[in-house]
This record gives structure tokens, C-alpha cells and sequence, in this order.
């Protein structure tokens, strides 16, 4: 089984460069208010600076379409990972491979995962918690992932960190796990030693 790692709320070159030599397979550039919110500028010249075969992923929220599609068009994104009330339509509106993120409460929240079938690449699922889309360290009811994974690609976020993803792995199988304040010394610099084993244990825990 592969499973794909993500390491989100990359703000600069030395993560990154970390990131990408230690076995990730994507990084997450948020352009949405948050502690690691980066701009399009910093971001290109990031992007710029990182070896082939590593995915860049935009995380917007609500965003307007055309400011959208300026920061792909001047960082060169590969993905977009949609983390706000995005419609349909919107999902669908993009000339790139889109993630639709949807935080989870509790089994009621799955019946909203079927709309986005055959509409976007992947599902993110990331713990609820009010007033705050993301990075809170905090992980949710795993069963329910289990339960979503019939809706699609699942991509499991919240929480996770080197002492639980393998846990995770194991129950969840996900297409890919999305890591960013699990693996800080503080928001939006991130702890390398961290980033070594979670991306160890990821690799570990999917060849067994």
C-alpha cells in the first residue's frame, strides 16, 4: 500500500527544500488568512527553488475564481485544496486537479461528501473545530474517514503527527495524510527531526 504524504503551511525555502529530500510528496502553500499564510511572491520563489516530482498544492478559502487563478498562474501550482463552502460549480471551475476539504463532526457530516463525487480528485478530512478551517492539532473520530473512504480519495489531516500516523494509517488505509502544526516548532516554521519521522513512520507503516 502507498501512501502519499503531504506537509502543509510551508512559509519558507529551508522547509521546503527539508521537506521535499525527506520524502514528501506534496507541499501546501496557504493563501487563506492563518498563522501560515504566505504570499504569491515568497511562495514562486519557493516553488522555484524545489527539485522535480515534488506536487505544490494552494490551500484558498472562498476565494474569488480570478485571484485563484492569478496565484496559479504566477506560482505554477499543480493542485488546488479547497478548504471553505466551495460550490459544486466552483470545485469544477478550475483548469487543475482539485482537493475538497470538509471537516467532521460526526456521521452526519459524511451525507455531504456524496456531492462531490466524479467532481473533485480527493476528499481532505480535517477535525471541526469552531472558527478555525485548519492546523489545529486536533484529531477526529478516525471511524469516520474508515466510512468516507466510499466517496473517493481520502486524504486524512488533523492532528497527525509522528506518534499517531501510524495508528492512522493502519486503521484508515488513506490515499495520503496531510501534516502541518504536528510537525512545528511554532506556526509556519517547521521542526525537521519532526518532519524525518512522521515521513519514516508514513513509509513504515505502508509497507507493512
Amino acid at each position: 500500500m502507498t501512501v502519499r504524504i503531504k506537509i502543509c503551511g510551508i512559509t519558507n525555502k529551508e522547509d521546503a527544500l527539508a521537506a521535499a529530500h525527506l520524502g514528501a510528496d506534496a507541499l501546501g502553500f496557504i493563501f487563506a488568512p492563518s498563522p501560515r499564510k504566505i504570499s504569491a511572491e515568497r511562495a514562486r520563489e519557493i516553488i522555484k527553488a524545489l527539485p522535480p516530482f515534488i506536487k505544490t498544492v494552494g490551500v484558498f478559502v472562498d476565494e474569488d475564481p480570478e485571484r485563484v487563478s492569478s496565484i496559479v498562474a504566477m506560482c505554477g501550482l499543480d493542485v488546488l485544496q479547497l478548504h471553505g463552502s466551495e460550490s459544486i460549480d466552483y470545485c469544477s471551475s478550475f483548469d487543475r486537479r482539485v482537493i475538497k476539504a470538509v471537516r467532521l463532526r460526526s456521521r452526519d457530516d459524511l451525507e455531504n461528501l456524496s456531492k462531490y463525487v466524479n467532481v473533485v480528485d480527493a476528499l481532505l478530512l480535517d477535525t471541526y473545530v469552531p472558527n478555525k478551517l485548519g492546523g489545529t492539532g486536533i484529531t477526529f473520530d478516525w471511524k469516520l474517514a474508515v466510512e468516507a473512504r466510499r466517496y473517493g480519495r481520502i486524504i486524512l489531516a488533523g492532528g497527525l503527527n509522528p506518534e499517531n500516523v501510524a495508528a492512522a494509517i493502519s486503521m484508515v488505509k488513506p490515499y495520503a495524510v496531510d501534516a502541518s502544526s504536528g510537525l512545528e516548532q511554532s506556526p509556519g516554521v517547521k521542526d525537521h527531526e519532526k518532519m524525518a519521522q512522521f515521513i519514516a513512520r508514513v513509509r513504515q507503516s505502508a509497507s507493512r
